[in-house]
């Protein structure tokens, strides 16, 4: 699913895949990456986005975000669920999906990471941090 050049692959620790690290408290971190040319933040690359560098090193994320684009998916799931792409505090893009209900996830909602885990595609989970105030026009 996902191919790390062994540089950054050596350095990731945690799951299978890399993304999700148990801590000693119990609860889960989201790690990305950072250029260590350019200091571009991103998530599950090979090379930088902005410089093509191949040095990058892992980070972990403080686990805060905002919605930037929220989608309800019908298909190849007994009900509705949502697919978010979130930006990170860090400024890096993650795609995920935000407890609660479907229809009720917006951009601009503020999220924060998880301890739950998306049993289909083991994508990141986030939960609303508060409810938004949004205007009736």
């Amino acid at each position: 699913m996902y191919h790390h050049s062994g540089s950054v692959a050596g350095r990731i620790t945690g799951s299978g895949t890399g993304v999700l690290d148990a801590t000693d408290a119990g609860t889960d971190a989201l790690r990305y990456q950072r250029c260590t040319w350019c200091g571009t933040a991103m998530y599950h690359r090979l090379l930088c986005p902005v410089c093509q560098g191949s040095d990058l090193r892992t980070e972990r994320s403080e686990g805060v975000g905002t919605v930037r684009h929220s989608t309800v998916v019908h298909r190849n799931t007994p009900a509705a669920r949502n697919v978010s792409l979130v930006e990170m505090a860090e400024g890096f893009v993650v795609r995920g999906r935000v407890m609660g209900p479907p229809i009720g996830i917006h951009s601009g909602d503020r999220v924060r990471l998880s301890t739950a885990k998306d049993p289909v595609r083991g994508e990141p989970v986030f939960q609303l941090v508060d409810e938004p105030y949004r205007a009736w026009t």
